[in-house]
């Protein structure tokens, strides 16, 4: 009996502490879009101080756009060592380049910013051969990283904004966890990472997926329910140009060509373990197309992919790959 009452009030216990627990919203510009984090919290402590803290650091290993970053005093050639996190953003990267056979590659950063897409805009007119010029120095296998030191041949530009939000989000999500923070919910300009549950529901995180739209209208194609993993999205459908014969093409520059892609897919969104990983995969399969993609999963159960497309007939059609939730 009394053992019954000591359980019962285990229980009960169990139950106060989690009734306490309070929803705890931050949100804020970051890395030119912004950020959206909830967790459940039974103090008063504010953690907002802490999450700009482990931004500003990033920014200031990872952002193109900072000229005293370190990544833009690699960019210059100037001798700078790196630190953790530029160390596993890039680790990851190699991974990532190795397995998509350079679909992902963070050397493709001159290319972007001469077709106005990145940190950094053209004020020329584009001229072929200077695309062939700069992709003489695209090859993420001659960059290396030794003694907290990069090695890169002179011309080769290195941006990690394909990887680095997805990073940021982890970065908090751990964060968060190692405060004994274990029901949360991160978002980075669309970049998401979700841990436990969303108590208020008694559900798991609900996660949306955009309806690609051209007009800037913000609709959901459909929404769906993930536990302790993350996922991010890469779209064609808000940064694109048009050719004189109504050709669409890609901000996400072909690795392989130096041109942005040209394709009939929207959207790809991927569900990995971590956002530093969705966010890679989701730029190279952007690239890569439906057929390669599906090729490419069957080695790797660990991502879940949904693709929105243009058909023939300019219709949009979906495909869910190795799981995605339906």
């Amino acid at each position: 009996m009394k053992s019954f009452y000591l359980s019962l009030l285990i229980v009960v216990l169990f139950f106060s502490c989690e009734s306490k627990s309070e929803l705890k919203k931050l949100s804020g510009p970051i890395f030119g879009t912004s950020y959206n984090i909830q967790y459940y919290t039974n103090s008063n402590q504010d953690f907002s101080k802490s999450i700009d803290s482990l931004f500003y650091v990033i920014n200031k290993s990872m952002s193109n756009y900072q000229t005293n970053s370190i990544i833009s005093k690699i960019n210059r050639n100037e001798e700078v060592g790196v630190d953790s996190h530029f160390k596993k953003v890039f680790n990851a990267s190699k991974d990532v380049y190795s397995k998509t056979n350079g679909f992902f590659d963070p050397t493709i950063g001159a290319l972007v910013n001469y077709w106005s897409f990145g940190a950094k805009k053209n004020e020329h007119a584009l001229d072929s051969l200077k695309i062939d010029s700069l992709m003489r120095f695209v090859d993420f296998s001659k960059v290396d990283l030794s003694k907290n030191l990069i090695s890169k041949q002179k011309e080769t530009y290195i941006d990690f904004n394909a990887v680095a939000k997805g990073y940021a989000v982890d970065v908090v999500s751990e964060f968060l966890s190692k405060k004994d923070l274990e029901n949360h919910l991160v978002e980075i300009g669309g970049e998401i990472r979700v841990k436990g549950k969303n108590l208020n529901k008694n559900k798991l995180w609900k996660v949306g997926i955009q309806e690609p739209n051209f007009n800037g209208e913000t609709d959901y194609n459909k929404a769906l329910a993930i536990q302790n993993e993350a996922i991010a999205t890469s779209g064609t459908y808000r940064k694109f140009k048009v050719d004189e014969n109504g050709n669409r093409y890609a901000h996400i520059i072909n690795t392989k060509t130096g041109y942005p892609t040209k394709t009939n897919v929207l959207s790809v969104s991927v569900i990995a373990p971590n956002c530093m990983l969705a966010d890679a995969y989701a730029t190279a399969f952007q690239a890569m197309g439906i057929e390669k993609v599906t090729s490419f999963l069957k080695n790797h159960p660990e991502l879940k992919v949904f693709f929105i497309f243009e058909n023939t007939k300019q219709e949009l059609e979906t495909i869910s790959l190795n799981g995605f939730s339906e």
